[in-house]
């Protein structure tokens, strides 16, 4: 695979808190970087091109089903992700994942295979891939901070998955969690979008 494609915003402060947007299957980097436009100033932003060519737009992993990764190609994408961003943030700077829809599974997948690598991620209007070769086991995110979004009348992510996740993320995990549903279907409430501003400029740092 080729070096990913990156779009940034925010602080250009080498030390500031990092957060990596990750957008949804189909769709590309320059799109999920405007809600950088809603969130921080003081922290940096960068929108990562999902690896894999899909439709006009871009994917983060081939699936079996809309929400269920094919664990080697999750494995594969998760692996590159991480070469470039341990060469563009060192081991001591916060890290904090954002994904929207397939880009809140990567988001998850990276998480859940390193949880100590970030400092927290927020899930919004997707799930965690579960069965798909990382860990959802008792206490797998023991106090990292963790952000679901999700609508109540979103029909295009599986209703089981998106329950399971927010199950998952508000008991079992373990993990920090801060949870909201919102009368929407799969698209980010205005409210949603206030609540991740709060959440980053209070918690995951």
């Amino acid at each position: 695979m080729t070096a990913p494609v990156v779009a940034t915003a925010g602080s250009a402060d080498p030390a500031a808190p990092l957060v990596v947007l990750l957008h949804g299957r189909g769709s590309h980097e320059r799109e999920i970087l405007t809600l950088s436009g809603h969130l921080p100033p003081e922290l940096s932003y960068a929108a990562v091109r999902a690896p894999i060519t899909e439709g006009g737009g871009f994917a983060w992993f081939a699936n079996r089903g809309i929400g269920r990764p094919i664990p080697a190609s999750l494995r594969t994408t998760m692996d590159w992700f991480r070469a470039w961003l341990d060469r563009v943030a060192a081991e001591g700077r916060p890290v904090i994942l954002v994904g929207f829809s397939g880009g809140a599974a990567f988001a998850g997948g990276l998480l859940l295979d390193d949880p100590a690598r970030y400092a927290g991620a927020a899930i919004l209007y997707g799930t965690l891939p579960f069965d798909a070769g990382v860990p959802t086991t008792p206490q797998r995110l023991s106090g990292v901070p963790v952000l679901v979004a999700q609508g109540e009348h979103d029909t295009v992510i599986p209703r089981e998955l998106l329950d399971r996740t927010w199950d998952y993320v508000t008991g079992d995990s373990g993990a920090q969690s801060t949870a909201r549903r919102d009368p929407v279907g799969h698209g980010i409430a205005p409210e949603a979008l206030g609540a991740l501003a709060d959440w980053l400029q209070e918690g995951p740092k």
